[in-house]
C-alpha cells in the first residue's frame, strides 16, 4: 500500500492508464471512465453492487483501449470511503489485481458558491478529473485512505461491539429509572444485583401497587439490561485475554504476526498507571496500527492540530481541525484527565499544572486538548520504541 500522500505512477502513465471512478448509491453505481484513447469522460449506470457488470465494463474499455494503442494498459480506480468499507478495493484487488484508491471525500474541491450542484454523474466526472491529477505528481488534489487488512479491520469489532453495548445498557437502565420515576419512585437503581427483589415489593409514592402494565415493562426492559450486561462481561473477558497474551512478549521481540504484536502493544500500553485495558485497546487498534510517519500525522489524524487563519493583516485561530473520528478524542481527553490524576509527577502533568497555574473553567478545558495531543504522542512512541513518558510510572 502507497503512503497516503503518494502518486500512484509518473505522469508518463497518463498515455496509457484507464482511469476509473466509481460513485456508489444504494440504488445504482454510476461510473466514470477517462481512456487514453478518449478525451471525453464517459459515463455508465449499473446496478448496486454488481460486481461482474464492473468487471465486463473495465475490461471492455481496456480491451479497446488497448487494440488502439497496441500496448499494455494500466488500470487506476477510485471511489470515496463511506458505510460500504473497503470489500469493493480488495474486491478490485484480489479479482483484478487492480489498484485503487479509496479518498477521503471531504478531501475534494469543492465550487464555493451559495449553491452547489451536485449529482452522481457530477461527482463521477470530479472524482476522475481528481484521480488523473493525482496521477500526474498532485498529492494535495486528493487524501488517500488507508485500507486496513482484514485482521486489523477484524479486531476492531471487539472494542466497537463493546461501546455499542454499554450505550444500549445505559439507554436500558434509564428507562426503568424513568418508569419508575412516573411513581415517584427515586431510590432504586436497576443495575443493582438486588434490584428485582425490590422491584418485586415496590409501592408507588403514593401508596398504590404499582400499575401492571408498567411493572410487565420494567420487567421485560431488565431482562434485556441483564443479557446486555452479560455479554459486555463477555466482551471484556475477551479484551482481557488478548491483554494478558501480550503481558509475555516484549514490543521488541514480539513474532511478525500482527495479533501478536497489537497484544504485545496492548498489554505494554496498560503498564503504564493511568491506561486502562480499554485505552489501551482503543489507542492500539484503532490509531497506532496506521503506521504514522511522524508526531503531525499522528496528531492531524486524530484531529487535535491547531487551524490558523491568516490573510492579509487578519490572524486568528480557529480552534482544534477535529478531523478525526470524534469518540477517539473524547476517549483522549478522559486519558489525559486521569494521567494528571494517576501521574502527577510525570512531565507531562507538571507542565499542565504549571500553564493553568489559578485558571479553571475554559483554560482548563483548553488546555487539557494541549495536554491530550501531547500524551497521544508520547504513548505512540512509548508503544513503537519502548521510551516511558518523562517521569511516568510503570506498574
Amino acid at each position: 500500500m502507497p503512503p497516503r500522500n503518494a502518486t500512484a505512477a509518473p505522469a508518463s502513465a497518463e498515455s496509457c492508464t484507464l482511469y476509473v471512478a466509481i460513485e456508489i448509491s444504494r440504488t445504482s453505481w454510476m461510473v466514470g471512465i477517462k481512456s487514453p484513447v478518449n478525451e471525453r469522460i464517459g459515463l455508465h449506470t449499473i446496478e448496486a453492487a454488481d460486481v461482474d457488470a464492473l468487471r465486463d465494463l473495465i475490461e471492455r474499455h481496456r480491451a479497446r483501449a488497448e487494440q488502439v494503442l497496441e500496448r499494455e494498459v494500466r488500470v487506476l480506480n477510485c471511489y470515496e470511503a463511506g458505510y460500504e468499507g473497503f470489500w469493493l478495493a480488495r474486491w478490485l484487488d484480489g479479482a483484478m489485481a487492480l489498484e485503487t484508491v479509496v479518498l477521503d471525500a471531504a478531501s475534494l474541491l469543492v465550487n464555493r458558491k451559495a449553491k452547489q450542484r451536485k449529482t452522481d454523474r457530477i461527482d463521477a466526472k470530479k472524482m476522475v478529473r481528481a484521480l488523473l491529477a493525482h496521477d500526474r505528481g498532485d498529492a494535495a488534489v486528493l487524501s488517500r485512505v488507508r485500507v486496513p487488512t482484514v485482521e486489523e479491520e477484524d479486531r476492531k469489532r471487539l472494542l466497537r461491539e463493546r461501546q455499542r453495548l454499554v450505550k444500549e445498557r445505559t439507554s436500558l437502565a434509564n428507562s426503568i429509572k424513568a418508569l419508575l420515576k412516573l411513581h415517584g419512585i427515586f431510590d432504586m437503581q436497576p443495575r443493582s444485583k438486588d434490584f428485582e427483589a425490590k422491584f418485586a415489593n415496590a409501592k408507588t409514592a403514593y401508596g398504590a401497587p404499582f400499575p401492571p402494565r408498567a411493572r410487565q415493562e420494567i420487567l421485560r426492559i431488565a431482562s434485556r439490561l441483564a443479557l446486555v450486561e452479560e455479554q459486555i462481561a463477555q466482551v471484556e473477558a475477551e479484551r482481557d485475554a488478548v491483554m494478558r497474551s501480550g503481558e509475555t512478549v516484549s514490543m521488541a521481540d514480539a513474532p511478525q504476526s500482527s495479533e501478536a504484536r497489537a497484544a504485545a502493544k496492548i498489554a505494554a500500553l496498560t503498564r503504564l498507571k493511568a491506561i486502562g485495558p480499554n485505552d489501551a485497546t482503543v489507542l492500539t487498534h484503532e490509531v497506532f496500527y496506521r503506521g504514522f510517519r511522524n508526531r503531525r500525522e499522528l496528531a492531524g489524524w486524530v484531529g487535535v492540530t491547531p487551524t490558523p487563519w491568516a490573510s492579509g493583516d487578519t490572524r486568528r485561530d480557529q480552534g482544534i481541525g477535529r478531523d478525526g473520528p470524534a469518540w477517539i478524542r473524547a476517549q483522549l481527553i478522559q486519558i489525559a484527565w486521569r494521567w494528571l490524576r494517576y501521574q502527577p509527577d510525570s512531565a507531562l502533568s507538571k507542565w499542565f499544572n504549571e500553564r493553568t497555574a489559578g485558571s479553571r473553567g475554559r483554560i482548563r478545558r483548553v488546555m487539557i486538548v494541549a495536554l491530550a495531543r501531547k500524551l497521544l504522542v508520547a504513548l505512540w512512541r512509548f508503544s513503537e520504541t519502548g521510551l516511558v513518558p518523562t517521569g511516568a510510572k510503570l506498574v
